[in-house]
């Protein structure tokens, strides 16, 4: 049964899938040394210029990873107050960083300098932690995604201030995509210190990767990789996966075409009775208001996430794996809840 629940739901695309067998096909040396972590770091190189490039099992331990070379413990982070980082890893970042997440509120999930100057005040008080990284999502939590000029503000702000800037990339792909610009003029180019590469969102089995560009940030990184228990011995079978993502344009085909639905969807409920997309749709991801009579048959049928119960606002997430057909399928179950007539 497919979904629209999220893209962590889909499973692992075919190129994939043909990469993990090949590289089973004999032994490599271990933690990173063998030939398959070094072709592929040379395909991250080609996407973004000069980077040190780290893998992890999955989003939280990379962003763990990627805040641990940018804070101490008495420093913070400043992130939207729906960021992965502080909604979704169950305080993993605190635990394991020792650092506060300092919340701010955003109706688009996107943050600004505006948003953050209020936080410079407690620069130098030796009774407040100090703020030291600016972490945003892109595409964010609600689906919407930066422009380079925002994100250029944002990196110029950050870095006026003595501050880093950390983007968690879980679906960063489909920002890309979006904008229609390369994976270098998206994020080196504005000035990203670090970040993570989402590669589970979007089509592999398992895997995240840790990207730094800010040689200040380099130096421990390894170190704290091993720390937070995010270095695989087999470590080919997680760059095979980037091998084969970053080849052919495969990231920008399945981001494309989960976007594109998420864009079809949208357009056959924007119309309908009762119906209310409340929120940008800029990726994959859309946010709607439906009657609260018809959520419970139709996730019955399509499993999807409530995003606000108080308003019955639900997320419908589309993957690489999405149909057009499963679209139709899904607004014509929607159209026979709400008694609309095709």
């Amino acid at each position: 049964m497919k979904s629209f629940a999220s893209d962590n739901y889909s499973g692992i695309h075919p190129e994939i899938l043909d990469a993990i067998q090949e590289a089973n096909q004999n032994h490599q040396i271990s933690y990173g040394d063998d030939e398959i972590t070094s072709e592929t770091q040379k395909l991250f190189e080609k996407q973004f210029g000069k980077t040190d490039v780290l893998y992890a099992f999955n989003g939280t331990g990379a962003n763990v990873i990627a805040l641990k070379c940018c804070t101490l413990p008495f420093q913070s982070v400043i992130c939207s107050e729906y960021a992965h980082i502080l909604v979704d890893e169950c305080g993993a970042p605190t635990q394991n960083i020792g650092c506060s997440l300092l919340p701010v509120p955003t109706n688009d999930g996107k943050l600004t300098p505006e948003m953050i100057k209020p936080f410079l005040n407690r620069i130098g008080n030796v009774h407040n932690t100090q703020p030291k990284v600016i972490s945003i999502s892109q595409s964010t939590e609600l689906g919407t995604v930066y422009s380079i000029n925002e994100l250029k503000s944002l990196c110029n702000f950050a870095h006026l201030h003595n501050m880093y800037v950390h983007l968690d990339g879980a679906r960063i792909s489909n920002a890309v995509a979006a904008l229609g610009v390369s994976m270098k003029e998206a994020t080196v180019d504005c000035g990203i210190d670090i970040m993570s590469f989402g590669g589970t969102k979007n089509g592999l089995m398992m895997g995240e990767a840790v990207l730094i560009f800010n040689e200040n940030l380099k130096e421990n990184a390894p170190y704290f990789q091993k720390q937070t228990a995010q270095l695989f011995s087999k470590n080919r079978f997680i760059a095979a996966q980037f091998k084969a993502l970053l080849s052919n344009n495969l990231w920008l085909r399945m981001a494309t075409e989960s976007n594109k639905m998420a864009q079809l969807l949208a357009s056959k409920v924007k119309d309908l009775p009762g119906v209310l997309i409340n929120r940008k749709v800029d990726a994959n991801a859309v946010f709607v208001i439906i009657p609260e009579e018809v959520i419970e048959p139709l996730r019955k049928l399509y499993p999807f996430y409530e995003w606000d119960a108080q308003t019955h606002e639900q997320r419908w997430m589309c993957s690489f794996d999405t149909t057009a057909e499963e679209v139709d399928e899904f607004v014509g179950k929607l159209k026979e809840l709400l008694n609309v007539k095709n």
